[in-house]
């Protein structure tokens, strides 16, 4: 796989590296000379001096045969730019743009981005998926779309223990797809399901709509 790399910092370092070590044809690009010098002698001739925002950089890099573009600068405009260019202009098949601010996230996927990736948004997700009492977790993205399989554990203590699936009013377009007993038995939900709590709901729901399915299974 040929995979376009833009920003030769500490992100752009280590991924070209690991790119190399697991066979892919790898070329980063970067902006100042001193860098690409510095990984060209230790690396070999994987790094070229240009901007990854320009076309005819990317034209020279071989833009129209790459995979993949990664743009990992420390500007999310630059990021945002490079994947445009390389999607719209070279037809490169997957896009990847890291964020730093993680309001942009939305905002990429909007403009074209296949793979935003927000560390903010990763870090938080795990700390989610290691706080138990955590109400919401992200579990996955799905693709081409807005929606997003969650997991909704119901506490104790929440107003929708003991009612029905169906005495419940979800957000439009939300649906459970399975439910985890506190036995860790999972079962399909049905209308007459009763919710019990410590039981973990799986739901597809959208981005937006998220807030308003987790208070309607909380109860509050």
């Amino acid at each position: 796989m040929y995979i376009i790399v833009i920003g030769g910092g500490r992100v752009g370092y280590y991924l070209i590296k690991a790119l190399l070590s697991e066979g892919h044809e790898v070329l980063l690009l970067e902006k100042d000379p001193t860098i690409v010098q510095t990984i060209n002698d230790e690396l070999g001739g994987v790094s070229l001096r240009g901007d990854g925002c320009e076309a005819a950089t990317l034209a020279e890099a071989g833009t129209s045969r790459a995979d993949m573009l990664v743009a990992v600068t420390g500007d999310d405009e630059d990021n945002l730019v490079a994947c445009q260019v390389a999607k719209h202009k070279f037809n490169v098949p997957r896009t990847i743009a890291r964020i730093r601010n993680p309001a942009n996230e939305e905002l990429f996927k909007k403009l074209g981005v296949d793979v935003p990736v927000s560390a903010t948004t990763i870090i938080l997700e795990a700390i989610e998926a290691e706080v138990p009492t955590h109400p919401l977790t992200h579990l996955l993205k799905i693709k081409d779309s807005n929606l997003e399989l969650v997991d909704v554990k119901i506490r104790a203590d929440s107003g929708t223990v003991g009612k029905t699936i169906k005495d419940i009013a979800l957000p439009r377009g939300a649906r459970l797809a399975l439910i985890i007993s506190k036995s860790r038995q999972p079962h399909v939900p049905a209308a007459s399901t009763i919710l019990q709590a410590d039981d973990q709901i799986i739901a597809i729901t959208s981005h937006e709509a998220e807030e308003e399915l987790r208070a309607a299974l909380q109860g509050g």
